[in-house]
């Protein structure tokens, strides 16, 4: 039986492990707490249709491809965890606050409608009528039947599960380098393997052979709340997403409302002004929220690239070292993807949809970056 060695265990690190794992690996994953860094405060949107922007067509395309993969994935992972994963289908709202928000609407619904895109522009009266936690003031909406969320938090220890009995071993260290065949972590051990996926997000590792900015990332601080609903006002029952906010009700009455996007190096700090920004969108949005109990208030970094595409696939110069990360804002979107990207590239049968594997992985080619392309950002 060969053997893995994954760097990293977020939703990508843990779902590729699965993968790997299902597909007759031997797999070691190499990370102190599992699970409990990006992937823990991320808010759990499959919103490949909402997160679509101009240029980005590239980015929309995975999107697309990793939400088809979803269904099944959270089956399979379900399955060899004993437990649900948390995944809803009840689509999302992006709503119009004003006069602005409703103009900015219309050039949204214009993209999707010219890259084929699924959605339905609805006035304030028929918005509401869908989403009756709408506030009065809303001013359209367009509804997202396609656009989906997960528990992020139920799917992370969904998938340690998951591994678990696929054989899968955690191993409670930091990667201090990684090599061909090799992956040396801090507490002085060692872990000889066959292949070797860098799934560390914002955490750049060394990799022998390789330059410094052979993965190009960078730390993106992301702030999210969490509330509780009550029995006091009316809350959501859909993902509602303004222009600067998102709100993701969960079946059990928490209520995550995200996020920040600041370029603040790995600062992890929660602060005031954010936490005042983001429930004052959220409440103009949906004035039940006022009635909600907090809960947390919480901060996270997620792993940007220079051109916000994911890094996924060999890393050049380097045999058997795959990189798996970069995925910014869509890492729990795109976990599944990428799983499935590596595990073609592993060896495996290539089961994803649409476009076939070379395609969607020449998009996310290491090799795509000029040297010094991650310059500037501390390890």
């Amino acid at each position: 039986m060969s053997r893995a060695c994954v760097v990293g265990g977020g939703a990508v690190g843990l779902a590729t492990a699965h993968r790997l794992a299902c597909d007759g690996w031997d797999v070691d994953v190499l990370d102190p707490t599992p699970g409990r860094g990006a992937s823990w405060v991320a808010g759990g949107m499959l919103a490949p249709t909402a997160e679509a922007w101009a240029g980005e067509e590239a980015l929309t395309e995975l999107g697309l491809a990793a939400a088809v993969v979803w269904p099944e994935f959270a089956a399979a992972v379900a399955a060899d965890a004993g437990t649900d994963v948390g995944w809803s289908s009840h689509g999302t709202l992006v709503a119009a606050r004003d006069a602005d928000d409703a103009a900015a609407l219309t050039q949204l619904a214009t993209l999707h409608r010219t890259w084929g895109l699924h959605s339905e522009r609805l006035t304030a009266r028929d918005a509401r009528r869908l989403e009756p936690a709408l506030g009065p003031t809303t001013r359209g909406a367009l509804w997202l039947p396609d656009d989906h969320q997960v528990d992020n938090r139920r799917l992370v220890e969904a998938l340690v599960a998951a591994c678990a009995g696929r054989g899968v071993r955690l191993v409670a260290a930091r990667a201090a380098a990684v090599g061909p065949g090799r992956v040396e972590a801090d507490d002085g051990s060692a872990i000889e393997a066959e292949l070797v996926v860098v799934a560390s997000g914002a955490w750049r590792v060394p990799i022998v052979g390789a330059g410094d900015d052979a993965i190009p990332v960078r730390p993106v601080k992301g702030q999210i709340l969490r509330v509780q609903a009550t029995d006091r006002a009316v809350f959501p029952h859909h993902t509602v997403r303004g222009l600067g906010v998102y709100v993701i009700p969960r079946p059990h009455g928490e209520i995550a409302i995200g996020a920040t996007v600041e370029e603040r190096g790995y600062d992890t700090t929660v602060t005031a002004g954010a936490v005042h920004e983001l429930l004052r969108d959220a409440w103009e949005l949906l004035p039940g929220l006022a009635e909600a109990t907090f809960v947390e208030a919480i901060a996270g970094l997620r792993p940007g690239t220079p051109d916000n595409l994911p890094i996924v696939g060999p890393v050049p110069g380097v045999p058997g070292v795959v990189a798996a990360t970069g995925h910014h804002r869509n890492g729990i979107l795109l976990a599944p993807l990428t799983a499935a990207l590596v595990g073609a590239l592993a060896g495996g049968t290539w089961t994803g949809p649409g476009p076939d594997a070379a395609r969607l992985l020449a998009s996310c080619d290491p090799a795509r970056f000029p040297a010094g392309a991650g310059d500037g950002v501390t390890p």
